[in-house]
């Protein structure tokens, strides 16, 4: 058995069995990867993979139990290799961040230039997606941190610390009725079009919640994974803006009045989250304490000393966290 074998398996189940689309990523070639799952699957005495002729149909039960193992493996070798460089050069390395568009555009910029100030060394990698996306890339170790609002408390194995605190402001062109009224109510927005975020996007729960706990039936005709792209379609008088406020630049969007809803809607709280067994290098501390200064090395630590959510919830119950 072989980590290339092991690797090569975990690439396959993540690209949809796709061994083509597995090569590519890895520079290599399709027949080469086919043979080296072959041969450990003749080792290993069952199939990883079930296949109609040459093609991967799914993988069998025996092949996900084989996947969740190889993973383990493979993230142990990541956290040696780790350590190794930290010991080796500790202003050198590498870090993966996994986000939404409204952290990565508002809330990251300051962290991130100065975090290539500090560590001009440390190659720093940002992808985007869905909240779930995010959180099963740092699940899995494809990612060390996932920064999100939504979906991290679905994964076990991420340690979650919470970072900010945020709510939201109401977009309206500044000829539109709306921004006459000295303190919105919730009836003035359901009985507006809305333009919001898709759900499970940005905090979106809280705002449906908001409207049911009223007994209100908001009209949302358009949702978007972006402020920016909210902010266009509020332009072209689709209907309010529901978004982040930290997203309304007074500049950028003069033509627009933000109108402030953060006595409309509960406030939600960004998180960055990494897995339990991951080996931080100090400058992954450094990232996480500029980004959040409450979380500094200590209170990370105790962070990865406890042993379950309700310890985590303790931990972090008297803190003030900021609010943006």
């Amino acid at each position: 058995m072989k980590l290339q074998q092991l690797r090569y398996i975990w690439e396959v189940a993540h690209h949809d069995l796709n061994v083509s689309a597995t090569a590519q990523s890895l520079y290599t070639s399709q027949p080469g990867i086919s043979k080296q799952i072959r041969l450990l699957e003749d080792e290993l005495g069952v199939e990883i993979f079930a296949r109609s002729g040459k093609h991967l149909t799914h993988v069998t039960p025996a092949g996900a139990d084989i996947i969740r193992a190889a993973e383990e493996v493979l993230f142990k070798v990541k956290s040696i290799r780790q350590v190794a460089e930290e010991y080796a050069d500790e202003k050198k390395g590498s870090l993966s961040i996994a986000t939404t568009h409204t952290q990565a555009r508002y809330a990251l910029p300051g962290t991130i230039k100065s975090f290539i100030e500090h560590y001009p060394e440390v190659s720093l990698h940002m992808h985007q997606g869905t909240p779930v996306q995010i959180s099963e890339m740092a699940s899995d170790g494809t990612v060390d941190f996932a920064i999100a609002t939504e979906a991290l408390e679905l994964f076990s194995n991420l340690i979650m610390m919470p970072c900010y605190r945020w709510n939201r402001c109401i977009l309206v062109p500044r000829d539109h009725p709306l921004a006459q009224v000295s303190e919105l109510t919730l009836e003035d927005g359901a009985a507006q079009p809305i333009v919001t975020y898709l759900f499970g996007f940005t905090g979106r729960s809280k705002l449906d919640d908001a409207f049911l706990a009223k007994g209100l039936a908001p009209r949302v005709v358009f949702t978007a994974t972006d402020a920016d792209v909210i902010k266009t379609y509020v332009r072209l008088g689709l209907g309010i803006g529901i978004i982040a406020a930290m997203a309304y630049d007074e500049v950028i969007d003069s033509d627009l009045v933000a109108l402030d809803a953060s006595h409309l809607f509960a406030s939600s709280i960004t998180q960055i989250g990494c897995r339990r067994d991951t080996f931080l290098r100090g400058y992954m501390y450094d990232f996480i304490e500029d980004f959040a200064p409450h979380l500094s090395r200590d209170v990370v630590s105790d962070a990865f000393g406890c042993h379950n959510k309700a310890e985590l919830s303790d931990l972090f119950s008297h803190l003030e966290l900021p609010v943006y």
